[in-house]
């Protein structure tokens, strides 16, 4: 597709639940066309979790067409509460946010966005939480002509994707030894894993987070992973993901029996581990579920061509054993004139808690007291 004309473009921002459910062809074409797209960028992903957790009267989707053709959308929502945000649709339980750009009119599609934003950003600070290095929004931020500001947000650890015997090799000899005897032992206890059907997924997502409440059962645990809408938006959104290649949902088996779940997602630059559960009979044998699912993982995407493998956001410990790489997310702030405050109080409360998080790492010393 070539634009030779901004004309060409027209923008328009509906509000709608309809239309957003209407979209699901077009933002698939369009999703499908734009490289740095993951997972959480599809219309199965969200437009599930606006069913989920949407709020009437807050829903933003700011389409850019060229003649008839969808080439640019910025998934947005209206914040609830006293100060006016506008903020990506997908909230917390959403690794990475993006908006989405044909490749082929990106340059046009990234311009009429950041006017369409622009527009917005009159009443409401624009807040773009946990994007990805290299994502589109990058693009979006390099036309914005207004008060503008990008900060640092949640870091996530990355691994190579390499046959596993590759993969162990990358670590030191005496961890990679250790790796390989927990695989032994794996085997000689005959664990095995299965990937489910779209068919299965919605029977497997349960048992994973049951799994998941039971791994977790008398520890701090996300509320979240336990309610009853998380569970009705991950059978909603994953089964139509795993009929089309994007989300895999794996069971384990130990003595007959599925012992752990867990779910990965696949874009087309990386793919995601994003939860899991994992039954007390699996510890109390002494079996290291990590061991076992990253080794299925790595197997599973190298011979798909997938160059990543992301552990999502979070620093675990247990991840920092795999040499992980780490990426950083960015947090860009949009504003107008009128709204240039917002990004002001915005920027400063992000750059004291940054501060707050520095002081409370830093290790005790006499002078502390």
């Amino acid at each position: 597709m070539t634009l030779t004309s901004a004309h060409a473009l027209s923008v328009e921002v509906r509000t709608d639940e309809q239309a957003f459910a209407e979209l699901a062809g077009e933002w698939e074409r369009l999703y499908r066309a734009c490289r740095s797209a993951t997972t959480f960028q599809s219309h199965a992903w969200l437009h599930s979790w606006w069913l989920s957790y949407g709020t009437p009267g807050g829903l933003r989707l700011v389409l850019v067409r060229a003649h008839a053709d969808l080439v640019a959308v910025a998934p947005l929502m209206r914040l609830p509460g006293p100060l006016p945000v506008l903020a990506p649709i997908g909230g917390a339980i959403s690794d990475f946010f993006d908006v989405l750009l044909d490749e082929a009119a990106a340059a046009q599609g990234a311009a009429a966005l950041a006017d369409a934003l622009a527009d917005l950003a009159r009443t409401a600070l624009i807040d773009l939480r946990e994007v990805r290095p290299g994502s589109a929004v990058e693009r979006v931020y390099q036309s914005w002509r207004g008060p503008r500001w990008r900060l640092n947000d949640s870091e996530c650890l990355e691994l190579p994707v390499l046959p596993m015997e590759q993969f162990v090799k990358r670590l030191p000899k005496a961890r990679a030894q250790r790796v390989r005897n927990k695989q032994n032992k794996l085997r000689k206890l005959g664990v095995e894993w299965r990937t489910a059907d779209h068919l299965e997924t919605g029977t497997a997502l349960r048992r994973m987070l049951e799994l998941h409440r039971l791994q977790w059962e008398g520890r701090k645990v996300n509320p979240e992973h336990l309610r009853p809408r998380f569970l009705d938006h991950l059978v909603r959104s994953v089964v139509p993901l795993v009929r089309c290649g994007e989300a895999v949902v794996k069971e384990y088996l130990l003595d007959g029996e599925i012992s752990a779940v867990d779910l990965t997602f696949r874009s087309r630059k990386l793919a995601g581990n994003y939860l899991y559960g994992v039954h007390p009979r699996l510890i109390e044998r002494k079996l290291d579920a990590m061991t076992m699912m990253i080794g299925a993982a790595v197997d599973d995407l190298a011979s798909d061509g997938v160059g990543v493998l992301s552990l999502m956001r979070g620093k675990e410990p247990y991840k920092y054993r795999w040499l992980p790489e780490t990426v950083v997310n960015q947090r860009f702030l949009l504003a107008r004139r009128p709204t240039a405050p917002l990004l002001a109080s915005a920027a400063c409360g992000a750059a004291a808690r940054d501060c707050a998080k520095r002081v409370l790492r830093r290790p005790a010393t006499a002078e502390s007291f």
